[in-house]
């Protein structure tokens, strides 16, 4: 079995693709807490520039306003790990990218809280054409497996909702 970059199966991944592919859709990403993992995972499998638009790398709190669109009073008042900021983050990643759906993460992978929030706290947006939603857990682990962790249950999720 072949997996990715971070221990997923590629045929787990190329399923999802897959699915997209049948149902004539795209998807795109934003990324914070990730920087640009779930791209990397999606595009591990050949084929992958059928369904993937692209994405936005939104590390810095400024960009997730400039390139994603999320609301600066939004960001000033929570920060920017919060599940709605998760949610504009996948609307931004869908309309800026012209995507179907967009997958937008952000997070705190540690070691250190963020103002305020603690390690481990992950918030997960998904945009498509019926409305968004989105998904929140407390991962466990260093850096790496937090982010590791977030990008699967991204995936999952989003295979979730494409069923």
């Amino acid at each position: 079995m072949i997996v990715d970059h971070i221990g997923l199966p590629l045929s787990q991944v190329a399923t999802l693709l897959e699915a997209l592919r049948r149902r004539g859709e795209t998807v795109a990403t934003a990324e914070s807490l990730t920087a640009g993992l779930v791209s990397v995972v999606l595009t591990d499998v050949p084929g992958a520039s059928d369904v993937v638009r692209g994405g936005l790398i939104v590390y810095a709190t400024d960009l997730k306003a400039e390139l994603a669109g999320v609301d600066r009073d939004l960001l000033a008042a929570h920060g920017a790990v919060h599940p709605r900021v998760a949610e504009m983050l996948a609307d931004g990643a869908r309309r800026r990218c012209g995507a179907d759906w967009g997958i937008g993460l952000t997070g705190v992978a540690g070691p250190d809280p963020q103002d305020g929030v603690a390690p481990g706290t992950v918030h997960l947006g998904f945009a498509g054409p019926d409305g968004a939603t989105v998904r929140s857990v407390r991962l466990d682990g260093d850096r790496h497996a937090v982010r590791a962790a977030a990008v699967r249950v991204a995936l999952e999720h989003f295979a979730d909702l494409l069923r």
